[in-house]
């Protein structure tokens, strides 16, 4: 800490993170870690495998490695933290520190929020416009829906990092949680949070409303198109070709939605940090599941790939 004229600035906080259960800390240690694991072995691996395979060289894989990559940073800007701060007995971060983890958790969870709009767009084009598909969804118009997203995020981010630096903090320096949410830091503010307030709520209208209201009106679209399929089958198929986006989507908005909701008021309990938990760390491990375990062009390139393997 650093003395000022009348008040202490603050120059670190304190991670409480899962303290508060000290008879399980080695089992959720374990269990994080194992889930980290397996976050970055799935994740990459399908980046690898939709690299090596041309066969998966199309707009919707290509989104679908974009949010693998971005699943690795977002679930990599806590997680390690996290994990350090088990059996540490000073569970500390510098103020840097915690407005660094800040700006790289959300720019990777804006960038998904953008994402995932825009495999809402490539799906829609792929059900409802199926002709001009290949026309419309161009390499140069995938390449710009991804930029557009990161570069959307990332100046998000940016707005967000600097009304956090205008923050002082002069009281207690104690987050409940486990990582740095801007929620928790805003409640240990010293000086008037309603601008950094009202930007907040901008930008969740913004990244969270309108690419909600972009999907579901996508949906609608590919729901009256899926509905006009005269055969099962082929209503089969073509719903079977949105449910891993559609799964993907809800877990992503109602697990964000719920657990912002219930720490709006920069409080944390042990319900909302094990929530917090799930759409930080577990919805990243599970994406390449959802996208992977039902996908037959999937399994044709894991087949490829150990073909290839077996005849090196």
């Amino acid at each position: 800490m650093t003395g000022g004229v009348n008040t202490t600035e603050i120059t670190y906080f304190i991670l409480l993170g899962f303290s508060d259960f000290p008879r399980i800390l080695a089992v959720l240690f374990a269990v994080f870690l194992l889930i980290y694991i397996l976050t970055l072995t799935w994740n990459l691996g399908l980046i690898i495998l939709i690299r090596m395979d041309s066969h998966l060289h199309t707009p919707m894989y290509f989104f679908l490695s974009n949010l693998s990559f971005i699943d690795v940073c977002y679930v990599t800007s806590t997680a390690p933290k996290m994990l350090s701060n088990f059996f540490q007995e000073q569970q500390t971060i510098t103020f840097v520190g915690c407005a660094v983890q800040y700006f790289v958790f959300s720019t990777m969870g804006l960038s998904e929020s953008c994402l995932m709009t825009a495999m809402a767009y490539d799906r829609y084009t792929a059900i409802c416009n199926p002709l001009l598909y290949s026309s419309v969804m161009s390499p140069k118009l995938c390449i710009q829906m991804v930029l557009g997203s990161y570069l959307a995020a990332l100046s998000a981010s940016i707005s967000q990092l600097c009304a956090m630096f205008q923050l002082h903090f002069c009281g207690p320096n104690v987050i409940n949680h486990f990582f740095c949410d801007m929620p928790q830091l805003l409640i240990l503010s010293c000086t008037d949070t309603f601008f950094v307030h009202l930007l907040i709520a901008i930008l969740a209208t913004i990244f969270g409303m309108i690419n909600a209201f972009i999907i579901m009106i996508s949906y609608g679209y590919i729901v009256m198109s899926i509905m006009k399929i005269t055969s099962a089958k082929g209503r089969s198929k073509a719903f079977n070709t949105c449910a891993s986006h559609l799964t993907a989507v809800s877990l992503f908005y109602t697990s964000s939605v719920f657990v912002y909701l219930s720490s709006s008021s920069g409080g944390s309990s042990s319900f909302d940090r094990f929530a917090s938990v799930f759409y930080t760390v577990v919805i990243p491990m599970l994406n390449p599941l959802i996208y992977s375990l039902r996908n037959k062009e999937i399994k044709d390139a894991l087949k490829r790939l150990q073909k290839k393997t077996w005849y090196c």
